[in-house]
């Protein structure tokens, strides 16, 4: 009974399996979808379903050999005709074992091939995304796409396709070769099947729904884990008192899901047991109406011996057919939602006739009338993406209104403000994150919607008050800017950003690890690494958005130091609370309710006594001598 509730997929393939996908209704054209995205695996699938069919088929030939066996050999005192087809099951079961083998190759090649395709293609297509993408978007329903979806798609052409073709073909053969030996014990068999299907079912559909919601628990935990092991997650639990209510509601949740294990491991004990039981009830029948039958002298022993074999690997494929449909939508369900990513078209991505910037255009940046307004949720994000049921169609209000300045090559111009009054905005369009919905900005005399976004990245640097780090090492996290700088142009950039002095004191210098975010260093000590990054790209262009907001004094002085290096010779943007910071520069914008209110120089803006002097007034009225 094992060996054939290990052909059906056994008990196990109800708890992988959520009942509920059935009732789902699938994008049109996803099945030609799933063929055409296959098709470069389809002589690998065709020898896989080969072997499949091979397989199935060697399921009935070891029980008529018992027959033989027995009938021909034994009762007939012929040992030669024993030996000869005992070795023949033998044979047949290596044979059977290195079907195995080479079907077990076959299905990881295609499967982790079909893996390693889409996780690739999402992961290409996610990179795309523009950043309003990011901003909707739950990190951890966009890395289930590219894990558990990927995997479950993956499915469809190895366990799905083959279990279904396995046990489609066993159960016929099976049935057929039963039949054959005796129609009439056959039939005897058949009349458990209800006894067999029905608990079958119901358990299947209450192992699926404890399934879905201990894997709705797992989420939750891992969630909670997630937001409490991140550095600011860890400080916030730790400096407000609560490690005790955490550790309690944790431990809640935790022995939710361990009662709920408990109730699933034993239902699914329970399916095992009546699956087993009703088989050997079935073994039982079969044995006492065909022992008669035998006595009698209307049915050989080698005969009864066969149909016996031969009904205990009836209901294993049986068990899997009767879950066929769950098994198969879930696969074409986990097809489809990776399809849904594919399918969510970047809002922002070179037009067709788009050109490279030129390395030598002149580096200024140009706002021509500029109008904005931010992206709707469904032109750039999914709602299943957002565990929204329907996406906000909503239209955005302007944000940004006849914006309009220009930054001549070599400049230094700087955005001054309330908090909301569309700064940041302002800068994010110049590298082209967002389009604008009225007018143009250029770059060197070039609309950005004009030119190739990967030159225009080129040509632009940032850095921004939390310059993210990623959790690596300070050469790694340095050569992402230029991939093939050299340790000298590291500390070259390093020097000049006033941080390779702290680094060449730490013990491993350059491959310190830096910590999540960047967490290992100071506020400071990160945004010089920020600096030095931007110093090894060499852009044209510098964008900087309060890089110096949240540092204390004497970091503010050293951070200052390193962009005034940054600065030298490149236009810049630069944006700025602290208006000590801007002073010197050519031109100051202030900014209010998405519109420039006030232009100027900080001599002319202050004498105009407007609203950059009212802002100035306030942050230094300790130092009037500072005018």
């Amino acid at each position: 009974m094992s060996q054939g509730m290990m052909r059906g997929g056994g008990a196990s393939g109800w708890r992988r399996q959520d009942a509920s996908v059935v009732n789902q209704k699938l994008a049109k054209g996803t099945v030609k979808r799933i063929v055409r995205f296959a098709r470069p695996f389809r002589a690998q699938i065709t020898v896989f379903l080969l072997l499949v069919v091979v397989s199935a088929v060697l399921v009935i030939a070891s029980p008529l050999l018992f027959k033989k066996i027995v009938d021909d050999g034994i009762s007939k005192g012929n040992a030669g005709l024993v030996t000869g087809l005992a070795l023949l099951v033998a044979l047949l079961a290596i044979v059977e074992a290195g079907l195995g083998l080479v079907q077990r190759w076959y299905s990881a090649q295609i499967g982790e091939g079909l893996i390693f395709d889409l996780r690739t293609k999402v992961f290409a297509h996610v990179q795309k995304m523009p950043v309003a993408f990011f901003t909707r978007t739950q990190t951890g329903a966009l890395v289930s796409r590219l894990n558990t979806d990927v995997i479950g798609a993956q499915q469809a052409f190895t366990s799905t396709l083959s279990g279904v073709v396995s046990n489609i073909i066993s159960l016929i053969l099976v049935v057929g070769a039963m039949l054959l030996l005796s129609w009439q014990l056959t039939l005897v068999a058949i009349l458990l099947l209800p006894v067999f299907l029905v608990p079958a079912r119901v358990l299947g559909r209450r192992l699926a729904a404890m399934t879905r919601e201990q894997m709705q628990l797992n989420a939750d935990m891992s969630t909670a884990m997630t937001e409490r092991f991140s550095v600011g997650g860890a400080l916030l639990v730790t400096l407000f008192g609560r490690p005790s209510a955490e550790n309690a509601e944790f431990g809640e949740r935790a022995g939710r899901v361990r009662d709920l294990g408990i109730r699933t491991a034993m239902l699914g004990r329970v399916f095992f047991t009546a699956l087993t039981l009703v088989a050997s009830l079935a073994t039982a029948l079969v044995y006492g109406v065909g022992g008669n039958l035998a006595v009698r002298d209307t049915l050989t022993v080698g005969t009864l011996l066969a149909l016996v074999a031969l009904l205990g690997r009836l209901y294993g494929p049986l068990t899997a057919l009767s879950n066929v449909r769950v098994d198969v939508m879930t696969a074409l369900v986990s097809f489809e939602r990776v399809f849904e990513v594919l399918d969510l078209e970047p809002m922002i991505q070179d037009r067709p006739e788009a050109k490279p910037l030129p390395v030598d255009v002149a580096a200024s940046v140009k706002f021509d009338e500029v109008a904005f307004a931010y992206p709707t949720a469904d032109q750039v994000s999914l709602a299943s993406l957002e565990s929204v049921a329907v996406l906000d169609k909503r239209a955005s209000s302007q944000v940004l209104h006849d914006v309009s300045f220009t930054v001549e090559p070599g400049q230094m111009v700087a955005l001054v403000g309330p908090s909301g009054a569309g700064k940041t905005t302002i800068t994010n369009l110049v590298a082209r994150l967002y389009d604008v919905t009225g007018g143009a900005v250029r770059v060197g005399g070039h609309d950005v919607r004009e030119v190739t976004l990967e030159s225009l990245h080129d040509a632009i640097g940032y850095v921004t008050q939390d310059a993210h780090m990623f959790h690596d090492t300070i050469r790694a996290n340095l050569v992402y800017a230029k991939p093939d700088a050299t340790e000298d142009e590291m500390i070259e950039a390093l020097s000049s950003a006033q941080v390779w002095d702290l680094v060449s004191t730490l013990p491993d210098g350059l491959d310190t690890v830096v910590g999540d975010r960047g967490h290992r260093l100071s506020g400071g000590e990160r945004q010089r690494l920020a600096i030095a990054r931007l110093l090894l790209k060499a852009p044209h262009i510098v964008v900087l958005d309060e890089a110096t907001a949240h540092l204390d004094s004497e970091s503010e002085v050293a951070v200052q130091r390193a962009l005034d290096t940054a600065l030298e010779g490149r236009t810049s943007l630069v944006i700025a609370h602290r208006l000590s910071t801007v002073r010197n520069a050519d031109q100051i914008l202030v900014v209010d309710q998405g519109t420039i209110v006030e232009r100027g120089t900080h001599e002319q803006l202050l004498a105009l006594n407007g609203e950059y002097a009212d802002l100035y007034r306030t942050q230094f009225a300790q130092a009037p001598a500072a005018v």
